[in-house]
This record gives C-alpha cells, sequence and structure tokens, in this order.
C-alpha cells in the first residue's frame, strides 16, 4: 500500500511497526528523524513499508529505502543510485554496496548525499513504470 500524507506524526504512526523493533532509543529517534526528513524534503513521494522496510515511492516506482541493523542505518537507492554518488561515498569514507550505503548510528546522516541521490532516482526514473529498474 503506498500512502500519501501530511509531512508529521501520521508518517511516523505509519512506520511505527517498523521504527518500534529498534531497540535503542536513540537509533529509533535517528530512523525517525531521516524518514520525517524525507518526507518533508519530498512530499511529493508516497510511503509504503515492503520487504519489513520504510520505502518511498514516486508514480508506482521505488526511490528509495531504509533498513536497520544493529550498529548502523542502510539507505538502499538502487545500484544506479550507488553509481550515481560513489566518488562521494568514497571520499566522505561511507561503506557501501552495489545497493546500499551505511550510516552508523553515531554520526549524523549526510542529508544532502540523500537528497542528491533521491532527487537523482526521481529524474532517473520519470518513465520508468516498473517499480525496480
Amino acid at each position: 500500500m503506498t500512502l500519501k500524507m501530511a509531512p508529521d506524526e501520521k508518517l511516523l504512526d505509519f512506520f511505527a511497526p517498523i521504527l518500534g523493533r529498534i531497540s535503542d532509543d536513540e537509533y529509533r529517534a535517528r530512523a525517525a528523524e531521516v524518514l520525517l526528513w524525507v518526507h518533508e524534503t519530498f512530499p511529493e513521494l508516497g510511503v509504503q513499508i515492503a520487504w519489513n522496510q520504510p520505502m518511498f515511492t514516486h508514480h508506482g516506482t521505488y526511490i528509495i529505502g531504509f533498513s536497520y541493523a544493529s550498529k548502523h542505518l542502510s539507505v538502499a537507492p538502487e545500484q544506479a543510485g550507488i553509481n550515481h554518488i560513489s566518488q562521494e561515498l568514497d571520499k566522505q569514507g561511507i561503506s557501501y554496496t552495489p545497493n546500499l550505503f551505511r550510516l552508523p548510528w553515531t554520526q549524523e546522516p549526510p542529508y544532502e548525499l540523500i537528497r542528491r541521490v533521491i532527487a537523482f532516482n526521481i529524474e532517473d526514473k520519470a518513465e520508468i513504470t516498473s517499480f525496480w529498474r
């Protein structure tokens, strides 16, 4: 299910089942902060939960998703998104795989980098009608 909603606490209510699985209060607050930031920065995106992860979509196609581990928040913009920002990930010393990058809970999220990869995916997937590339 994809929803459009106002950027407020309704978003956190929607994602509560996922956020509730993060046992550390600070990490849960950081995860909520990132989700709210994405929703406030890109209000045109739909939100959904799939594969037990919060995701943001645009015209039915996947834009970005998040998952949570004990030591980091994973940001998954698909491989094309990673390729688009890989030099900056290297420059900032951010760990990544072909499909996601990892943000340690103890560090401030690189919001400008997240903004750039979301904007890239929205533009790059403008004509894509499937969920994945």
